[in-house]
């Protein structure tokens, strides 16, 4: 009966890393028992050898360490189109993992659509000093089967693909699982939570839209109304709106110039640069509280300003590009799933009462090819907001006071569950944004969550948790997508 001296410095170095955080060694299991060969098993393999044993799972490669302390993985896992028909075929989802350790948390980042192609850590991993994986939403290029049937794009669909990675992960990863996104990846967290409550130990969804009733989108208008500290400011872009209107063949001309220059078409969504045009102005407004500040307001131009001043800050704010075929249809996986379940935010644009030219324009199917403009299912949404406010537990919703995306919430259970509003802040509110009384309560939730509570004090006082990591905190993955989208 002895212990190898490869295992017993294997189990050293662990209890010596594990009392650094203040927890407990693990217990040397019983020596020649099943449960001691697999921890000597475990104790002598790399990480690359135990992702190697996870079947459907492929290191497409790992990259160089992006800090002291982690290495960095491009993936693929396999997953079935159709989960309640799995013999229909299978794709293959792309998702990165950021590895730290695994006596450390995992966090489970949920994009909502493509994977970053680099090395990020959420602001939950931060807080954790955690490992984190990034997972590609189902049906955006290339996590998308071939001949795609696009009924297959659903909430139930995309959790059904987490919670498959979740268990192929966890007997490698097995201390506590955080799920967290932003904007529509905190949406994708939120859903994920509702058909498989037991994956994760608690939820931070970061400016999550709940769009419970389509057809009532009056928290919208009302959102408009009242943003900011005075009317100054929104009525600057409604002017400004309205002016871009009024120089509307001026304006598309130089829209169709710009085209011809950089490439761009109008051919399989909006069909013309004057649509493209319309749709671009109705967003202006909307685009900057979505990634502005109020104190950024006097760039907007006056109605007396040159047309040249006038494009441009349109072009910063909107972009002029983003409604050409090249732009919007990397984004339509996320407009087919707004179209179909998620619902949009419908707004009357009552100051541009007739220089409109295009009806019922603002809504998901515009911004979608014509095979893929479907009708919307009000049930999955209803459904969700009505788990949530009853049943869900440790969630924690962060929003944006300024932020557009937050006019329609999700609502807590108050089940060791919160919501927090930070001051002023627009679509890139965070736990570090809020209040610091708040700030502090949410991250003394989250850790708790993590059972980190018991190496808090030790860890942050050594600098662990919450440290910044430069080339790896300076980065939003938000930044990859438009201001125009969740």
């Amino acid at each position: 009966m002895r212990i190898t001296i490869r295992r017993a410095v294997a189990v050293v170095a662990a209890a010596a890393s594990m009392a650094a955080y203040g927890l407990a060694a693990p217990a040397l299991a019983e020596p020649g028992s099943a449960a001691a060969t697999w921890q000597a098993h475990q104790a002598g393999q790399d990480i690359v050898d135990r992702l190697e044993q996870v079947d459907g799972l492929t290191i497409v490669k790992e990259e160089p360490p992006p800090a002291p302390g982690f290495r960095f993985f491009f993936l693929t896992y396999e997953q079935p189109i159709d989960h309640e028909r799995p013999w229909l075929g299978t794709f293959q989802q792309r998702f990165s993992l950021l590895h730290r350790d695994t006596s450390r948390p995992m966090i489970l980042h949920t994009t909502g659509y493509g994977m970053p192609e680099r090395a990020f850590r959420a602001e939950p991993t931060v807080l954790l000093d955690g490992n984190q994986i990034s997972v590609e939403q189902r049906f955006f290029t290339p996590s998308r089967p071939e001949n795609a049937d696009w009924t297959k794009l659903t909430i139930k669909q995309a959790a059904a693909d987490h919670h498959r990675l979740v268990q192929a992960l966890k007997p490698i990863y097995h201390k506590k699982w955080i799920a967290t996104g932003a904007s529509k990846g905190g949406m994708t967290s939120v859903y994920h939570r509702r058909f498989h409550p037991e994956d994760v130990d608690g939820v931070v969804a970061y400016v999550a839209p709940n769009d419970v009733h389509n057809n009532a989108d009056h928290a919208y208008d009302k959102f408009f109304e009242q943003v900011g500290s005075s009317r100054q400011c929104q009525d600057s872009l409604e002017a400004l709106q309205r002016e871009a209107l009024k120089r509307r063949d001026e304006l598309v001309e130089r829209y169709e110039d710009y085209a011809r220059q950089h490439g761009l078409h109008f051919d399989r969504v909006f069909e013309s640069a004057d649509k493209a045009f319309e749709m671009t102005v109705l967003d202006v407004a909307w685009a900057f509280w979505q990634y502005w500040l109020e104190e950024d307001c006097d760039i907007v131009p006056e109605p007396t300003a040159s047309t040249d001043e006038i494009w441009e800050f349109i072009d910063l704010v909107a972009g002029f590009d983003f409604y050409a075929d090249e732009g919007i249809l990397p984004y339509a996986p996320y407009y087919y799933q707004a179209a179909t379940q998620l619902g949009w935010p419908t707004l009357k644009f009552k100051h541009l009462k007739g220089l409109l030219r295009y009806p019922k324009l603002y809504q998901a199917n515009s911004s979608l090819p014509p095979e893929l403009r479907a009708k919307h299912d009000p049930r999955p949404m209803i459904d969700v907001d009505r788990w949530v406010k009853r049943k869900s537990k440790q969630m924690l919703f962060v929003y944006g006071e300024n932020d557009p995306w937050g006019a329609e919430p999700f609502t807590d259970s108050g089940r060791d569950s919160a919501t927090f509003v930070a001051p002023g802040a627009n679509h890139g509110a965070n736990i570090a944004a809020l209040r610091p009384e708040d700030a502090e309560a949410a991250t003394a939730m989250l850790r708790r969550w993590a059972g980190v509570d018991a190496q808090t004090a030790r860890a942050a006082a050594a600098g662990e948790l919450g440290r910044h990591i430069p080339g790896l905190d300076d980065w939003d993955p938000r930044e990859q997508r438009p201001a125009l989208v969740p």
